[in-house]
């Protein structure tokens, strides 16, 4: 056998192997790609509603999915202190909006977005006045609800409590 036919055989065998690894890795680093543009997505799109189960999810994936990208996973661990904390006041509601603002700016950068998608896009999300208007009135009737249950349990109190009383 000659030395071309031995390299004819190699090729013959190698070349599928190699193709078959290349494309492997080719198809594993856009899923990856996907995984991260799904949430960044659902975050830079659930942004202005603060909590949505969807976003909550995402939150949840970034450890896993951007587990080799640290200035992501530093910045998601700042919010998730954030978030941790038992305060409530309107100075740590900025901080948290800030921090979550911050690990998106990360996001994008890490998906090479940094020239299209600035801190100004971020924070400046689109919200409809309609949008703004049906919240305010959801949670004005919900507040009305609230009240009206209260008072409705001062004239008939509870079972249990009607009967504790005879």
């Amino acid at each position: 056998m000659e030395c071309k036919d031995v390299l004819n055989l190699l090729a013959i065998i190698v070349i599928p192997i190699v193709a078959v690894l290349i494309g492997q890795w080719l198809q594993n680093r856009s899923e990856k790609r996907k995984d991260k543009m799904y949430i960044f997505k659902t975050l830079m799109t659930s942004r202005i509603y603060l909590w949505t189960e969807e976003s909550i999810h995402a939150l949840n994936l970034i450890d896993v999915i951007y587990s080799k990208d640290e200035t992501v996973r530093s910045a998601w661990a700042k919010l998730l202190e954030a978030y941790s904390s038992a305060e409530q006041s309107d100075l740590i509601a900025k901080k948290r909006q800030d921090l979550m603002y911050k690990l998106l700016e990360k996001m994008a950068k890490t998906l090479g977005y940094k020239e299209q998608i600035t801190w100004e896009t971020i924070q400046n999300p689109y919200v409809p006045k309609a949008l703004t208007d049906r919240w305010k009135a959801q949670e004005k009737y919900q507040g009305d609800y609230a009240n009206l249950i209260s008072n409705m349990n001062k004239f008939f109190p509870a079972k249990e409590q009607s009967e504790k009383q005879i």
